[in-house]
């Protein structure tokens, strides 16, 4: 059909309208890297939460109704990725999504947002963080942070002081759910942040770049988003890893010269020009 001519991802999160995360992030990035970027949104926020004040609508009762229409117009996707997931029951749509629209040529990327800092979010119960596993078993590609990665495989969480062979370990368990590539974030090193990198039939990879800036809401968002579309368009996995995580640095260390407020995300739209299309 018509509809397909061109590469699309389906991309299942929230739409915060201010404060650069989620579908707002999504929507530049995986646009400027030559896919449409097809937005399922899970519900509308004002403003992320982070501020403390928002308005909140929840989507989850529209979003069958709203798939429904993609359905009738028989879209198909080379790529689908979900974000943060406020409930089981959307946990549990986007599984049904991924077994109706996945086809052979279709990338599902799953970002497990499910907590930072050695700390899961409160939003997060347990029976969804039992859930979440179901999930990434649907996965081609998952990129949990160090927190997720250590609760979604039941290991005791550590700032630092990460070994080689543990981080393999819990890449392998993670991989032995179904997806065939693993990165985990927010790794630190010393003066660095690392990325473990792994992917099977390769060796693994742990990759760095220097710490800048303080965090910043929508990080991992951008860095998802870069994943994502460069599935869909074929680049290697390590070689995305590395562009993301320096197209992020250097987010962040552009927001801190235009002094830019740290919930207010990084300001990619300065420097979204040197996202070369490969």
């Amino acid at each position: 059909m018509p509809h397909n001519q061109q590469k699309k991802i389906a991309v299942i999160n929230d739409m915060s309208g201010f404060g650069r995360c989620s579908l707002t992030v999504s929507l530049p990035i995986i646009s400027y890297l030559g896919v449409q970027c097809c937005p399922l949104p899970t519900s509308i926020l004002s403003n992320h939460m982070g501020y403390g004040e928002y308005f909140f609508d929840d989507y989850t009762d529209r979003m069958e109704e709203y798939i429904a229409k993609w359905r009738r117009l028989g879209l198909k996707f080379e790529g689908i990725a979900s974000g943060f997931l406020g409930s089981v029951a959307q946990i549990e749509m986007v599984i049904r999504f991924i077994e109706e629209f996945r086809s052979r040529r279709t990338q599902v990327m799953i970002d497990p947002v499910m907590g930072d800092n050695g700390r899961i979010y409160v939003t997060y119960t347990e029976e969804m963080c039992h859930e979440m596993k179901k999930l990434i078993e649907y996965a081609d590609i998952i990129t949990p942070n160090l927190t997720e990665c250590c609760r979604l495989t039941d290991t005791p969480y550590k700032e630092t002081g990460w070994e080689e062979e543990e981080l393999y370990g819990m890449a392998r368990k993670l991989m032995e759910y179904g997806p065939g590539k693993v990165v985990v974030t927010g790794i630190l090193q010393g003066e660095f942040i690392a990325s473990y990198v792994a992917e099977r039939g390769k060796q693994p990879k742990t990759i760095q770049v220097h710490k800048a800036g303080t965090e910043r809401s929508g990080t991992g968002d951008v860095f998802a988003s870069i994943i994502a579309a460069d599935a869909v368009n074929g680049i290697d996995f390590e070689e995305s890893v590395k562009k993301a995580s320096d197209f992020v640095r250097q987010g962040i260390l552009k927001s801190v010269e235009m002094g830019i407020p740290s919930t207010d995300g990084v300001c990619f739209e300065e420097i979204l020009y040197t996202l070369k299309r490969d």
